[in-house]
């Protein structure tokens, strides 16, 4: 049996915030210094990416304005190229891309009760 797509988001919106309490308070630096960290958000990272894939087309087609192949890819990556991950790129994700997810995010689920 296949999961409701909702908790797919709802999945999503759960990795968040689990990034955000990760690093909230930390800039760049105090990120590199902390693996625990990294290997934490990266994680969620992965479980985005994943959840992602799993959303109908349909529905990200109505919110096309968010870069879904990237978001999935960036799972991909993660997975495939760990020895190779650029701390600045998941830093960058976390700090200006994430924030835009968990608003169409949030809308989606909001769209969905209305």
């Amino acid at each position: 049996m296949s999961r409701e797509y909702n908790l797919y988001l709802r999945d999503i919106l759960e990795a968040i915030g689990r990034i955000e309490r990760y690093t909230r308070g930390m800039d760049y630096e105090e990120f590199l210094a902390n693996d625990l960290v990294q290997d934490g958000v990266i994680r969620n990272l992965m479980v985005i990416g994943e959840a992602v894939k799993l959303i109908p087309e349909p529905l990200k087609c109505e919110h096309a304005d968010l870069s879904w192949r990237k978001i999935a890819g960036m799972r991909d990556i993660l997975i495939h190229a760990y020895f190779g991950i650029h701390n600045e790129i998941v830093w960058d994700v976390v700090r200006n891309k994430i924030p835009e997810l968990q608003v169409a995010v949030r809308q989606m689920l909001d769209d969905e009760v209305a």
